[in-house]
């Protein structure tokens, strides 16, 4: 195995010096307080764009708010990306991926639209599932008002938000959803059964751990059945073919590895093109962490090419 990154081993040391109390021990208002500020502190600055404004899409159970992000003056229709933030269904918002986003919009082209949607506790599992799809059935369905191609439309995100937009992919795909062009899946949880050898190797130690993802898990579903549905789990689905085009990132010492690799592996022996791309020395998580490690902007820039390679 590579060794760790030293950049990822300097955000462990941070956080084992600044002896902050972990996750699984806190509430998810504490939990939520303790990774905004986390993610400010981890976060390269903001780049400055055209245009950054929130909006709201109509979800079956209310309004969902979203974040728009544009560069550039160019008016006509481009690609478009609808993000889900990472947080395992608990924690996490706009704001904790701001950063994240105005770097997809300013590297890709794309308007990227970050999703709000409704988490654990107080909203359990399907929530986060019905406000993922709603979003993008309603971006795809206002595409020319919000400056996006519909013929051109990406969905991604990190984690958790890995997660949702796999399960938007398939229900796209099996319930006459938009025409999804491509997925980014950054380090995604796509079983939540927790059982690959990684889960066992970086319990501890590598920033997610085994007890926070159970936290979040507890949060998130309703009952231990429910981590064998394929919408909290999509490698459960019935079957893999015919989804978009797929770029899978993973890092080398994070829990959540082998269950993504092994997602993409399902998905080539279905015909689906797949890219994966492993930061070996990286830890989970790596992506909102560009004020310390370097290798967060060439995930973005690998994102930014997949898209480019789509002619998105």
């Amino acid at each position: 195995m590579a060794d760790l990154d030293r950049s990822a081993a300097m955000v462990l040391d941070l956080i084992r010096l600044s002896g902050a109390p972990t996750t699984d021990t806190l509430s998810p208002a504490e939990a939520r307080l303790a990774y905004r500020n986390a993610r400010f502190a981890l976060s390269p600055e903001a780049p400055a764009l055209a245009d950054v404004r929130d909006l709201s899409a109509q979800g079956r159970t209310g309004p969902i708010p979203l974040r728009l992000y544009r560069d550039g003056s160019d008016t006509s229709p481009r690609a478009g990306l609808v993000y889900f933030h990472g947080g395992g269904w608990v924690i996490g918002d706009l704001d904790t991926h701001d950063v994240v986003c105005r770097q997809l919009a300013q590297r890709t082209g794309a308007v990227v639209i970050s999703v709000d949607y409704r988490m654990g506790p107080e909203h359990k599992f399907p929530a986060a599932v019905e406000d993922a799809i709603d979003a993008t059935s309603w971006i795809a369905g206002n595409a020319p008002d919000l400056g996006i191609d519909p013929h051109r439309l990406a969905v991604g995100g990190d984690s958790a938000g890995g997660n949702l937009a796999a399960v938007v992919a398939v229900d796209a795909r099996d319930n006459h959803g938009p025409a999804i062009a491509l997925q980014a899946l950054i380090y995604p949880s796509v079983a939540l059964a927790m059982s690959t050898q990684s889960h066992e190797d970086f319990a501890e130690g590598y920033g997610l751990t085994r007890a926070t993802m159970l936290y979040f898990r507890g949060h998130y579903l309703r009952s231990e059945a429910d981590k064998q549905e394929w919408r909290a789990s999509p490698m459960r689905a019935a079957h893999h073919a015919n989804l978009p085009p797929t770029l899978i990132i993973t890092a080398g010492f994070d829990p959540l590895r082998d269950e993504a690799e092994d997602y993409a592996r399902m998905l080539i022996t279905a015909g689906v093109p797949v890219t994966v791309r492993r930061f070996p020395g990286q830890i989970h998580g790596f992506i909102t962490m560009g004020r310390i490690i370097p290798e967060a902007t060439e995930a973005i820039n690998e994102i930014a090419d997949a898209m480019a390679a789509r002619g998105l």
